[in-house]
């Protein structure tokens, strides 16, 4: 789709994108290929995305680094878009929550032990 920049929202590059989420331009592009992100394009071919998918590339940098894949990632976003869900979305929202509290328990009880360890060490130079 070749689009024209309307004055009222301004498009921004891809390299403009990938910066502004601290990610690289090849995982924007991956996040496209995944149907993740939607880019149109300039004219000359060049891809533009909405201002707001800088903050949709660090919410899926945050999904990904919790664990959940590109296909549960796409699953989520209709939530995201539409701010609204129905109940099989809000059960696979809180399946992922639930996933997510187990796996921040485990790390939480890995830096009590690690703490321990820590002032153990602490009174034996």
């Amino acid at each position: 789709m070749t689009v024209t920049v309307a004055a009222a929202e301004r498009l921004i590059r891809i390299g403009e994108v990938a910066r502004g989420a601290g990610v690289s331009v090849r995982a924007v592009r991956y996040y496209e290929q995944q149907g993740l992100l939607v880019a149109e394009r300039s004219p000359s071919g060049q891809r533009l995305y909405r201002q707001d998918a800088i903050a949709l590339v660090r919410f899926f940098q945050q999904m990904y680094a919790a664990g959940l894949t590109s296909r549960r990632i796409a699953e989520l976003l209709p939530c995201w878009d539409a701010g609204h869900t129905d109940a099989d979305q809000r059960a696979m929202l809180r399946a992922e929550r639930e996933r997510l509290q187990a796996k921040i328990d485990d790390l939480q009880a890995a830096l009590d032990h690690l703490d321990e360890v820590i002032a153990i060490t602490d009174t034996h130079p």
